[in-house]
């Protein structure tokens, strides 16, 4: 689809912001591009309890997380952070398949960029629902007088052109209580992108999306799913369960405070028993003046393998509802905070039956390379990587975000329609 932008825009041309609004945390990432390199410049992080499941629960929490995670991006960078690419997810979010036809009526019958967008228009006739919008058209293939496998066809003559498209909606509230909450931090939006699909772009290759693979971003309030095969998205999916819950489970199970109860995940968790080696006692903290206790990881695995099995469970239903199941020869990418785990890709490779990896964010040149390259940092390094390609003027995009006047026109008609 045609890519749009706001008029927003950050102190330099070539600098491009990322902002993840986690249901956990917030992450901000600053970046630069100059020539071919792509260099980290800040990084921002802050806790967020404003969000559950992906969607806005506390306006003014979420606002102070993002306030304080930009702040701290623009100390290290230097750099005022005006306007962001910004990811959505939820459980709010949903997409199907659509097709559109029209006919080439110039002259010389050549397809130019307004065919193309009259094209895209023409799929967008669906009926939906008065609380649903569409966020992204993305073009799966073209076809131009009968031929198919075509990806851009500007240039090409032909009298007859028709698409199959993915398109993905949204609930106008969440992405209003998400416009809401950048607009009083004091930025603008550049972009708005579905979050599976920004983390594409920071872990996935043309090859594995050429051969079929699966995304599995398991993140704080969200495992969000997208599965590529012939270089197009085929499948996306936002499941309202991941890893809050098993710090939740470990929770209640131990009668500990969330926060130690989030320790122990991070520092001792094993999601598969049959990767526990060394199966070491860990003392608990007290609370309210009680004796020390002390737990095994082998007892602490026993409380994060059923979750984890279960999320995974869930995720191989998506995939075999998707009807791509057979078509996934690269197998599984595994990102996000969860995917950290300890025996996530083993416990995966069991449940899944595929080939796994964890996913590590790259395509960055210098800066704090080092820092951004860990599975939490996925969605805000594809949200950059999105950015990047409006610098070198790339126009169709795999976003595909829709709208003559970008995403700020798109939100004022939301709000003009109620």
């Amino acid at each position: 689809m045609i890519k749009h932008r706001s008029t927003g825009s950050n102190v330099a041309d070539n600098i491009v912001v990322g902002l993840d609004i986690g249901t956990t945390k917030v992450c901000v990432l600053i970046a630069s591009k100059d020539d071919n390199r792509i260099n980290v410049l800040g990084i921002g992080k802050a806790e967020n309890e404003g969000m559950a499941r992906g969607t806005v629960t506390h306006i003014e929490k979420t606002v102070s997380a993002i306030t304080q995670a930009v702040q701290d991006a623009e100390r290290q960078s230097g750099i005022k952070v005006r306007a962001v690419n910004v990811g959505i997810a939820g459980d709010h979010i949903q997409s199907f398949q659509s097709r559109g036809v029209i006919a080439i009526s110039n002259p010389e019958n050549e397809i130019g960029r307004k065919d193309v967008e009259r094209l895209l228009q023409d799929t967008k006739r669906v009926a939906l629902p008065s609380d649903r919008r569409i966020i992204h058209v993305i073009p799966q293939e073209f076809i131009v007088d009968g031929q198919d496998g075509i990806y851009d066809p500007v240039g090409m003559a032909g009298v007859r052109m028709e698409a199959n498209v993915h398109i993905i909606t949204g609930g106008i509230t969440p992405v209003q209580n998400i416009y809401r909450c950048v607009e009083r931090a004091g930025l603008e939006i550049n972009d708005l992108v579905l979050e599976p699909l920004a983390s594409t772009y920071a872990v996935m290759s043309e090859d594995e999306k050429e051969v079929g693979v699966v995304l599995v971003d398991i993140g704080g309030g969200t495992t969000d799913i997208a599965i590529f095969e012939g270089r197009t998205i085929r499948h996306t999916a936002v499941l309202a369960i991941a890893g809050k819950k098993v710090t939740e489970d470990i929770r209640k199970g131990l009668g500990i405070l969330n926060d130690e109860a989030e320790r122990l995940k991070r520092e001792h968790g094993y999601a598969y028993m049959p990767e526990i080696v060394d199966d070491m006692p860990i003392p608990l903290r007290p609370i309210g003046g009680r004796g020390a206790v002390e737990i095994t990881r082998g007892l602490l695995c026993q409380i994060i393998q059923p979750r984890m099995e279960e999320i995974l469970e869930i995720v191989a239903l998506e995939i075999k509802r998707s009807g791509y199941s057979k078509h996934l020869h690269s197998g599984i990418i595994l990102t996000g905070g969860g995917s950290l785990i300890r025996g996530t890709a083993a416990l995966a490779r069991d449940v899944l039956g595929m080939p796994v990896k964890i996913g590590i964010p790259s395509g960055f040149s210098g800066g704090f390379v080092n820092e951004v390259e860990n599975p939490m940092y996925s969605t805000c390094v594809g949200l950059v990587m999105h950015g990047m390609k409006g610098i070198a003027g790339t126009t169709m995009d795999v976003a595909g975000n829709e709208g003559k006047s970008g995403i700020i026109q798109k939100i004022i008609d939301w709000f003009n329609e109620l």
